[in-house]
């Protein structure tokens, strides 16, 4: 079962080490959301070595450390910063300090990964886009909903394959459980989340680049609203769009923050996908009615249907790719253009959204 809490949700996979002990050294900033823990253990499991841990609040430093207590705690980024054997930074800041602070890690020689959204603004993504050609440091975000979901791992695979021919539609619906008590202020100022589809719909936009193979697309309509939420103004917490892809893929996408409290986990996540010769569903975190489990997948194709039950089974291979690009200087795990293409998408779906309610 995934859990109840999306904000601290933090998926452990296989052990697959790419390095050696001490090859491969990272630290861990700005705990400001919880999928900073995702991230530690997609790293670990690969075969990096976390160093530090920094952040200005004791409590949330105190917290990392019960669950990675191999971190020694740094007294400021700058000691971070300054040790050559630190290559990664790994951060989930406030979304509208994730840009500036990535800046400042790769200006330092290092390279980063931030929890997604990694702009809020085309500024912050021009801005970003120098410094990385500046720098020569690779930026990594981390779209969990399909980095960090075996379901969607074998998805990916089984259309590298050509088991459903190409591609021709993808929906996708990414629902997540509010908790409005427990979020911090931040989470209801829209300067510093960035609106709805830049922040959980970003993990939609990149999926449609991903499996339909398209390096560019159009973001055709989108709509945001405040259905429930009237004490929150600046909330948003539903969200769609439809985007259509360079050679002719379509995609929409819904998001929300409409989870009900009686679900076993914190949002049913689905991803519905035709292709020429057959379609594959993704149930990502729950079968709902029938299994509290995730990573369902199922495929229709002429040769008939078939059930796949994956937990467990797959592993999560971005991690050590990127371990790799970062050693090698490749891009294996994802292009730096992919990640600014998403990234650009998700922003223009935002400025585009007519407010619905």
């Amino acid at each position: 079962m995934a859990g109840k809490d999306g904000m601290n949700y933090a998926p452990k996979g296989k052990v697959n080490k790419v390095v050696e002990a001490g090859a491969f050294t990272f630290a861990a900033v700005a705990l400001d959301h919880g999928h900073i823990n995702g991230m530690t253990n997609g790293l670990l499991e690969a075969g990096a070595t976390l160093k530090w841990v920094y952040d200005p609040d004791h409590d949330k430093v105190e917290a990392y450390r019960k669950q990675f207590p191999q971190a020694n705690v740094a007294d400021s980024i700058d000691q971070i910063l300054t040790d050559s054997e630190v290559r990664l930074v790994a951060a989930a800041a406030i979304p509208n300090m994730r840009s500036a602070l990535g800046n400042r890690v790769m200006q330092a020689g290092k390279d980063y990964f931030t929890d997604k959204t990694a702009f809020t603004t085309m500024d912050q993504l021009n801005e970003t886009k120098r410094i990385v050609n500046e720098t020569g440091q690779k930026l990594w975000v981390y779209f969990s909903e399909r980095l960090h979901v075996e379901g969607a791992v074998f998805a990916g695979q089984l259309i590298n394959e050509g088991v459903i021919g190409e591609l021709v539609q993808l929906t996708g619906f990414g629902p997540h459980r509010l908790d409005k008590d427990k979020r911090p202020d931040w989470f209801f100022n829209k300067e510093q989340y960035g609106g709805i589809l830049c922040d959980i719909g970003s993990h939609q936009i990149e999926q449609l680049l991903y499996f339909t193979k398209n390096t560019d697309a159009e973001v055709l309509h989108s709509k945001v609203g405040n259905y429930a939420n009237s004490d929150k103004p600046e909330l948003e917490d539903y969200g769609d769009a439809t985007l259509v892809g360079e050679n002719g893929a379509s995609f929409i996408f819904k998001v929300d923050w409409f989870t009900p409290d009686g679900l076993s986990t914190w949002g049913d996540g689905r991803l519905f996908i035709t292709g020429t010769k057959g379609t594959i569903e993704v149930r990502k975190y729950v079968d709902v009615a029938r299994e509290e489990s995730g990573d369902h997948v199922y495929v229709v194709t002429s040769e008939g249907e078939k059930h796949y039950s994956v937990s467990g089974e797959v592993g999560f291979p971005f991690f050590g790719e990127m371990i790799k690009d970062c050693l090698n200087r490749t891009e294996h795990a994802m292009t730096q253009a992919h990640i600014f293409k998403a990234q650009e998408l998700c922003l223009i779906a935002q400025e585009k959204a007519e407010r619905l309610i």
